[in-house]
């Protein structure tokens, strides 16, 4: 199943949902993280990818079935990806429309200090 939600901070604030954010480590740095999320890059700076390997780490991070968010800069990655898990995996996705950049234009004070990276 998937499902899209705008990113906001009031969504932020008032989910229970684990946050997956799904950008490269370059990118957590420069803008900042949301401060419970996992960290768990998706596309390499290529621009390539490997399922197996992200569903594997995936997998480490919540229960198969478990309602999760996904996030990313601005929306079009997590919208392929959340489609992607949700369609053809079984997965149940929930895509943050408008991503990072979307979230900190409405308000949202991103964290520079809880960069754990997941899985690795």
């Amino acid at each position: 199943e998937i499902t899209n939600i705008e990113a906001t901070p009031r969504f932020i604030k008032k989910t229970k949902l684990k946050i997956i954010d799904i950008r490269t480590e370059s990118e957590w740095v420069m803008h900042g993280v949301i401060k419970k999320a996992f960290l768990l890059t998706f596309f390499d700076r290529f621009g390539t990818y490997d399922i197996g390997e992200f569903t594997k780490k995936l997998d480490k991070i919540i229960n198969k079935g478990e309602k999760f968010a996904i996030i990313d800069h601005a929306g079009g990655r997590s919208k392929m990806l959340s489609n992607l898990l949700g369609k053809n995996m079984d997965y149940n996705v929930v895509n943050l429309k408008g991503g990072m950049v979307h979230l900190i234009k409405k308000g949202y004070k991103p964290s520079f200090n809880s960069l754990t990276i997941s899985g690795r």
